[in-house]
């Protein structure tokens, strides 16, 4: 049994003086009876972390070994992160829900992508006509939500563009819906987000090019964000990639990035929901959920909004328990307040996972 003695942040704005762990759960309760050992940990506790933009089993030539699957989740686990929504990823990961020493992992499935449309080794690539039936056969796989590629360069015109016509979205959304999961979609680019709303999007991933109307329809709608914006930095660098073969392509991949902060935070202020995700396993390593968190505070989030990004209102978008009465003890420890300096995030004091503690 560990007696947690300090400030438990139920809450951004809700403390509680201590609780209990034990059997692997949290009480606010302290256990009574016979042959219980104590233990005391100090510090300021919040609910584990959660990166809702990951990709563990995918690193960037396609899907890797369960040796390289386990690294990338210690490497979250360590950091904090004890909540992944993982947004695509070609590798079977579902033997991590058998190892109590990893995070918990929300599938989406595999990546649906139009044909040539995305990265190689990464995507169920298809038509149109086929996307309903694919995206209900990835709702079956995942764990609540299905991940499609809304634009990507259109090699034909050199630069983004979107990759299914409207009919097929909304056949899409529907197949999927009935199938009780949410759609989220990469989406780099302006010209994909309308038809993306009107066809009953759940999510937007990256989602640079939100621009004044789309960014009111998806407040009206309710409709989240997951910026990603240490991965939107890399964003140079692919223009310089790109820009020989693809100049227009170049030019609005830096202006993207240009203005990723102000993209950020307008949404922020007319109430799009934003949540924290890192894009790792891709070209970025797994263990970023801290930096990204300071990412969206850079942006213009205020420090208790970019902690409960990735904090309180994640899980609950998620459909998780944060420290609540019985929930499972995932938890972290930090010697100070992160709502006051996000900069104690970095430093852990413990990491508590399932009630045994992995760290500290």
């Amino acid at each position: 049994m560990i007696r947690l003695n300090g400030p438990v942040l139920t809450g951004p704005d809700e403390v509680r003086d201590g609780a209990w762990v034990i059997g692997g759960r949290i009480t606010f309760e302290r256990p009574t009876g016979p042959g219980l050992d104590e233990s005391t940990l100090e510090g300021w506790v919040l609910p584990g972390l959660v990166d809702a933009h990951s990709h563990v089993g995918l690193d960037g030539q396609g899907a890797v070994d369960a040796e390289t699957s386990e690294k990338q989740a210690l490497a979250d686990r360590d950091a904090g992160a004890l909540l992944l929504r993982d947004a695509g990823s070609p590798a079977d990961t579902r033997w991590i829900d058998e190892r109590e020493d990893l995070p918990v992992i929300v599938r989406a499935g595999r990546h649906i992508a139009r044909t040539r449309r995305y990265l190689r080794n990464y995507a169920h690539e298809i038509e149109p006509e086929q996307l309903p039936a694919m995206m209900a056969a990835q709702a079956r796989l995942g764990d609540g939500w299905v991940k499609i590629v809304g634009d990507w360069i259109d090699r034909s015109t050199g630069d983004l563009a979107p990759c299914w016509p409207l009919e097929a979205l909304t056949a899409g959304m529907a197949a999927a819906h009935a199938e009780g999961a949410r759609v989220t979609a990469h989406c780099f680019g302006e010209d994909c987000l309308p038809d993306l709303l009107t066809a009953g999007i759940d999510c937007i991933e990256h989602a640079t090019g939100l621009d004044p109307g789309t960014r009111a329809r998806a407040a009206a709608q309710g409709v989240p964000i997951v910026p990603t914006l240490i991965n939107i930095a890399t964003f140079p660098q692919i223009a310089g990639q790109a820009e020989s073969k693809f100049p227009v392509y170049a030019a609005h991949m830096r202006a993207l990035h240009q203005r990723r902060f102000e993209t950020v935070k307008a949404a922020y202020d007319e109430g799009v929901p934003v949540f924290c995700g890192t894009d790792a396993g891709g070209s970025l390593p797994h263990g970023l959920v801290v930096s990204e968190i300071a990412e969206l505070h850079a942006a213009g989030l205020p420090r208790t909004a970019a902690l409960d990004a990735a904090c309180w209102s994640a899980r609950a978008w998620l459909g998780r328990p944060g420290l609540a009465e019985g929930a499972s003890a995932d938890l972290v420890v930090y010697d100070a307040d992160p709502r006051a300096d996000l900069r104690v995030l970095a430093a852990p004091r413990a990491v508590i996972l399932r009630g045994a503690r992995t760290s500290g």
